[in-house]
């Protein structure tokens, strides 16, 4: 029976090793080029807020805010859509556009927390990632199909700032995606602590009635960071045209004043 030939420690031997060496270069590189995945927007968000102040932590807690998918030129045909009425719900795959820098770190330190316990980036939900993407569950308002913008779905409850590039949406399935029993780590032992608000009747005149009940349940959130907590402090925080001016003491936040255009002025 004929022997294996071996490879011995010869200048044959080190030449085939550096050979595959060099092919494994070559493919690697070719993976980074030409298989790694390019995504671009299919759509971009309309919101009634134009920065990141205010915006609720999670999608869901404020139900009444509403909001506008608009899709891109290319997107633009009622057949993508074709099916999408039977269902209440959407995923929205999206970037955190609006942050500065990106993750520079493996841990983060979660508001819920005070921010001042670290987490792994893997086991929050916080916006600084390696890969800068947001995942929402918001539900479909309606669908208007004659407007200038072709298609436009209108959703409640979403979680974007007013221009938030979105990549995908997928219906929401309750068979697959509603896991009610399963634990959320550090979420079920530190509840969402709300604020007591009051509206004076003066600027609360100023506001339409869902209009005027999604800004309150968002400023029960506490829209403050995590860090502050000045009773002397005036806060603004943009939401739609409107400049919302409040202080918060013990609990309690006193909006003080809308410094924003009125309903109907540019």
């Amino acid at each position: 029976m004929r022997a294996e030939r071996t490879c011995s420690p010869s200048a044959e031997c080190r030449l085939f090793y550096a050979k595959i060496q060099k092919y494994w270069i070559f493919f690697s590189i070719f993976v980074i080029k030409y298989i790694n995945m390019e995504i671009h927007p299919i759509a971009h968000f309309v919101s009634p807020f134009t920065s990141k102040f205010g915006i609720p932590k999670q999608s869901g807690l404020v139900e009444e805010l509403e909001g506008e998918i608009v899709f891109e030129p290319a997107y633009r045909q009622a057949d993508a859509l074709r099916g999408l009425e039977g269902f209440d719900y959407l995923w929205l795959i999206w970037e955190f556009s609006a942050n500065r820098h990106g993750a520079v770190s493996p841990v983060v330190r979660p508001p819920l927390l005070g921010g001042n316990t670290r987490l792994g980036v893997f086991a929050t939900r916080s916006p600084f990632r390696p890969n800068p993407l947001g995942l929402s569950c918001v539900k479909i308002g309606g669908i208007d199909y004659a407007t200038p913008h072709g298609a436009v779905i209108k959703v409640l409850g979403a979680d974007l700032m007013d221009g938030t590039p979105i990549y995908d949406i997928k219906p929401y399935i309750v068979y697959a995606d509603s896991h009610p029993d399963a634990r959320s780590g550090f979420v079920d032992e530190h509840r969402i602590q709300r604020l007591q608000v009051e509206i004076p009747d003066k600027i609360a005149a100023g506001f339409a009635r869902k209009e005027l009940e999604a800004l309150r349940k968002t400023l029960e959130l506490d829209p403050r960071p995590h860090y502050q907590n000045d009773p002397e402090r005036v806060y603004g925080m943009p939401f739609g045209k409107r400049d919302i001016r409040f202080q918060v003491k013990d609990g309690r936040l006193v909006v003080i004043e809308n410094a924003g255009p009125k309903p109907g002025k540019a």
